[in-house]
């Protein structure tokens, strides 16, 4: 017979969501996503403008137009994700549904530019559905990795806080994983702080 050590101090919403690190880090990751995008926008208005100065397929300023297009698209995805996080607030559901679905698309063959030259892969969804206690469903999917699927179980009590990538659980007390309610990374349910980041587990 397999003992299970039930651990009931791992049953409730965790009272380290008010530690300082959660906000350092929520702080830092609107931060480097501007930063980050920033750059990209800087490299796509310089190949492009380049581009134009060197081809004869497209001249500037086309070329530098392009990729002025472009970049602007970058930082506006920043600055909207960014949006999205400030209005983020902390709110509670359970896990309605679970589902699991096979699926298969079209690739095109690498390095082939014939719309003929494709394969089809096969591939499978995992699904978590999880309505919020106001009635609105949230879905949480992965591509061929089950663990936050079996993760979760139907019935689980969860929260979610403001400005945060995951779901707390309620009830940890059968877990031996738990997943960073900062930056996702998934570590060991006996650990104290995430290995990635360093912000505080909510056990």
């Amino acid at each position: 017979m397999v003992n299970i050590d039930y651990r009931k101090d791992r049953v409730g919403y965790s009272k380290k969501i008010t530690d300082p690190a959660f906000t350092r880090y929520i702080k830092q990751s609107k931060s480097w996503s501007l930063i980050f995008s920033l750059i990209l926008s800087v490299v796509a208005v310089s190949g492009f403008f380049i581009y134009g100065e060197h081809s004869v397929d497209m001249e500037n300023p086309q070329a530098l137009y392009i990729g002025l297009a472009i970049g602007g698209m970058f930082v506006l995805i920043a600055l909207l994700q960014n949006l999205s996080r400030k209005r983020s607030k902390t709110w509670d559901g359970v896990v309605a549904d679970k589902k699991i679905e096979n699926k298969n698309r079209r690739k095109q063959l690498a390095g082939s530019e014939n719309i003929k030259d494709y394969y089809w892969e096969d591939y499978t969804l995992f699904t978590i559905v999880i309505r919020r206690n106001s009635g609105k469903n949230h879905e949480i999917i992965a591509e061929n990795d089950d663990t936050m699927y079996n993760y979760y179980q139907i019935g689980d009590k969860v929260r979610h806080h403001a400005g945060l990538n995951t779901f707390e659980k309620y009830d940890k007390s059968k877990d031996s994983i738990i997943f960073c309610n900062a930056c996702a990374y998934l570590n060991d349910i006996e650990d104290d702080y995430c290995y990635k980041c360093k912000c505080p587990l909510l056990k």
